[in-house]
């Protein structure tokens, strides 16, 4: 019986593991290997590693999970997650794994608007966040492929970073081409618009199935409604990074920095729940 059974190998993951193993509380960190930034090849707008790999940061915190006795990891993809009594079980390759408590940070799959050539640019030069990727776009035009409200707030954000921003309906653009330099928004009229990168708005959803198997509250946004630690619906279920929703923002936050901080609370909120019991208990 572990402690915690972390779910996902991402940011969140791996600081949720980290903080459990300074406490010293018996971790299993269960990675598919699969992460939503995948297909980014520099991560921006985290403190003293703007710009480096994910693949490497991962790496990096694997490091330094080593370290930690009480914390092993898992290169393995959970088919399920269910409930028996006081337990939690995890079912990976046909094996069933116990644990007190689950921390899901299992992330978000992103369904991008059916433009050809969009998904081939996704993470590279088509990107959601302007924070994690709009100063690489500096001093040229950028393209918004987004036809909602929230399309003209972010061209507003992106003023003082580029050159021009131009808002496009995604059912105009017939085709995403990479050129030498950007890229190349084929449109249905026929016109071309050659621009640095562009922003689009994916939908995105629930990588995993743990939370539905669980019978967790999920939030109108998608996101598992958390609290500000990561307490889910389920007194002994924590949910971090931005699969999570946490009820006091407007949505889930998709940023390395956000994960990081979700995965700590979490891990912290476990430590307490133990805490509490053993209060309980004496």
């Amino acid at each position: 019986m572990y402690d915690t059974i972390v779910l996902g190998g991402g940011p969140a993951g791996l600081q949720a593991a980290l903080t459990l193993g300074r406490m010293h509380r018996r971790t299993l960190l269960m990675d598919s290997g699969v992460y939503r930034n995948g297909t980014v090849s520099h991560a921006h707008n985290l403190l003293t590693n703007d710009g480096r790999d994910p693949a490497e940061l991962r790496a990096l915190a694997r490091a330094e999970l080593a370290a930690y006795a009480t914390v092993e990891i898992r290169d393995a993809a959970v088919s399920q997650v269910r409930r028996d009594g006081d337990a939690l079980v995890v079912e990976v390759d046909g094996a069933e794994l116990r644990a007190r408590t689950l921390v899901l940070a299992t992330g978000l799959h992103d369904e991008l608007p059916p433009i050809p050539g969009l998904a081939e640019q996704w993470g590279d030069r088509v990107a959601n966040c302007p924070f994690c990727h709009g100063h690489e776009f500096a001093g040229r035009p950028v393209a918004v492929l987004n036809a909602d409200p929230h399309a003209q707030l972010l061209a507003r954000m992106l003023g003082p970073v580029a050159s021009q921003v131009l808002v496009i309906d995604p059912a105009e653009v017939s085709e995403v081409r990479r050129t030498d330099d950007g890229l190349a928004l084929l449109r249905t009229d026929g016109t071309v618009h050659e621009v640095a990168g562009a922003f689009a708005a994916p939908v995105s959803r629930q990588r995993a199935p743990f939370a539905e198997q669980l019978g967790l509250e999920i939030s109108e946004s998608g996101g598992v409604r958390t609290d500000a630690f990561g307490r889910t619906s389920a007194p002994d279920v924590y949910a971090a990074g931005d699969m999570a929703h946490p009820a006091h923002l407007p949505g889930p936050m998709a940023s390395l920095a956000a994960a990081i901080a979700s995965g700590q609370l979490a891990a912290v909120a476990v430590v307490q729940f133990f805490a509490a019991e053993e209060v309980t208990a004496a």
